[in-house]
């Protein structure tokens, strides 16, 4: 399964290697990218539905560089529920673009209006919730969307339009759609 980054959530964690004998632990590192909000004046997790996607060091994530992925596409494993959270693990970027299966979206209330998750007709068939965190008026949502899938919200409906000389590649926007 191919995956194009267009965003990330707002909490991150990271895993080193047990053995601290290791020279390459750090390397070999695993980050975990999910959804949070403001609470207090911290970000928090505050999650309705838990998951994160995982990034390993050796498969090309760059974590002093987090934004150079943008509008990268990796090999990815299916998504599965473990331990009753929803996973991803992006294995490789690959070196040549392809067109890809999903796009991994973050979305919050903030820029799109609120969501009605659960309803049936918030998202497009295809669209695959990760993660979702929530607090009083404040949502962010994390999706594996399909090229030209959408989102409805109290606003309207926006919808996920690749580039066409680069259906890898997206606007980072959601795009609003009469």
């Amino acid at each position: 399964m191919f995956i194009t980054v267009t965003g990330f959530g707002s909490v991150w964690r990271r895993r080193f290697g047990k053995d601290q004998s290791d020279p390459r632990r750090f390397a070999r590192a695993a980050y975990f990218n999910t959804t949070g909000v403001r609470v207090g004046g911290r970000i928090r997790t505050r999650p309705r539905i838990v998951g994160h996607v995982r990034f390993n060091g050796i498969g090309g994530y760059d974590p002093n560089h987090p934004l150079g992925v943008i509008n990268s596409v990796f090999e990815c494993a299916e998504p599965c529920v473990w331990q009753g959270q929803n996973k991803v693990l992006f294995k490789r970027m690959l070196s040549t673009p392809q067109p890809p299966d999903y796009f991994l979206v973050v979305v919050r209330s903030s820029e799109v209006g609120h969501l009605d998750v659960g309803s049936p007709s918030w998202r497009s068939e295809g669209t695959l919730l990760i993660s979702f965190s929530e607090c009083r008026d404040q949502q962010e949502l994390m999706l594996l969307m399909p090229p030209g899938s959408w989102l409805r919200t109290d606003v309207g409906r926006f919808e996920l339009r690749p580039f066409a000389s680069w259906p890898w590649s997206t606007p980072r926007q959601l795009e609003s759609v009469p």
